[in-house]
């Protein structure tokens, strides 16, 4: 077992057996550029390509503990960048679920779908665009990941959430929030501070 992971179990910020399982299974180095693949195992972010990052594994596992994704489900990934959380979201949900990874960077799409080539996933899906916008032709999603911080909380993103739906989203006040949607017209939401993401694009 990698060591972050090992670090991540201890410190509690890894409890869920289905996320450990991802975490073990899904190798954080195969989605580093080769540069940077001798740092694969420390808990910090590292730069990829056009000035974004593949994200903290501590901030990664903090945020996949509050959406709780789960077997069967549909969920949206926004912001695919490395497609290293995509390809732990797509391994939880299994061969029944559904995962739709959005991407605005060309270059990063095409990264993501390398690094993911090896892992061979029938159900997941990495597509170009404006990941702001959603899906909503797909929607509604079980649960959305949001991996870059923008300076509102998309309604569009908000409004493609399933009711009951679970949506996690990094903000430019350094925090992560968690937004459940608990009928047609409302959603209840919980602050977690202390975090900085890259800006959503």
């Amino acid at each position: 077992m990698d060591t972050f992971i090992q670090k991540l179990v201890l410190e509690k910020a890894l409890k869920t057996p289905s996320i450990i399982s991802a975490f073990k299974k899904i190798h954080r180095i195969d989605f580093i550029p080769e540069a940077m693949r001798q740092y694969s195992d420390e808990d910090r972010a590292l730069p990829t390509f056009e000035n974004q990052t593949i994200s903290q594994p501590y901030t990664v596992a903090f945020m996949l503990e509050l959406l709780q994704p789960m077997r069967g489900e549909k969920i949206l990934d926004v912001g695919s960048g490395s497609g290293w959380v995509a390809g732990m979201l797509a391994h939880i949900v299994g061969k029944k679920g559904k995962v739709y990874s959005i991407e605005l960077v060309p270059e990063l799409v095409q990264f993501s779908i390398d690094n993911l080539a090896k892992y061979r996933f029938n159900n997941l899906k990495i597509i170009n665009g404006d990941g702001s916008l959603g899906l909503p032709k797909i929607a509604p999603f079980d649960a959305i990941h949001v991996a870059a911080a923008g300076k509102i909380i998309p309604r569009a993103l908000k409004v493609q959430l399933k009711i009951g739906g679970r949506m996690v989203i990094p903000t430019q006040k350094n925090d992560i929030r968690l937004i459940i949607r608990t009928s047609e017209n409302k959603w209840k939401e919980k602050i977690y501070p202390g975090f900085v993401f890259v800006p959503l694009i």
